[in-house]
């Protein structure tokens, strides 16, 4: 709801979030989270110094959980990419390990199972 003082851009704004739909939302926000993960694991061409795979490991382990609990409800057809997206960062994160995790314990491997 916008009350009488709030200034027009941030009605507008509001009633452009409201028109769009749970399912775009949430993709996006995967999207976001699997762009800044491929960066962290190294996989920006000619930026591999900005390898993190710390910050990589926190956010692999974010967009795990934003994919297995929305699945149900965005339907399989996204589901399916979001799924394979994130399963391509898990063994790009394990590529990229010096140290490797143990079977389980890569990032979001507590929500998918593990990748191989």
């Amino acid at each position: 709801m916008t009350s009488p003082d709030q200034p027009v851009d941030s009605q507008q704004a509001v009633r452009d979030i409201a028109d769009v739909a749970a399912v775009e939302v949430i993709t996006t926000a995967a999207v976001h989270l699997m762009s800044a993960a491929a960066v962290k694991c190294g996989l920006a061409e000619g930026e591999e110094e900005l390898m993190d795979l710390d910050e990589a490991r926190k956010l692999i382990n974010a967009l795990a959980a934003l994919v297995v609990t929305s699945a149900p409800d965005i339907g399989n057809q996204h589901a399916r990419s979001l799924r394979d997206g994130l399963r391509s960062l898990q063994l790009a994160f394990r590529e990229a390990s010096v140290i490797p995790d143990a079977p389980g314990e890569g990032p979001g491997e507590k929500l998918t199972g593990y990748v191989s």
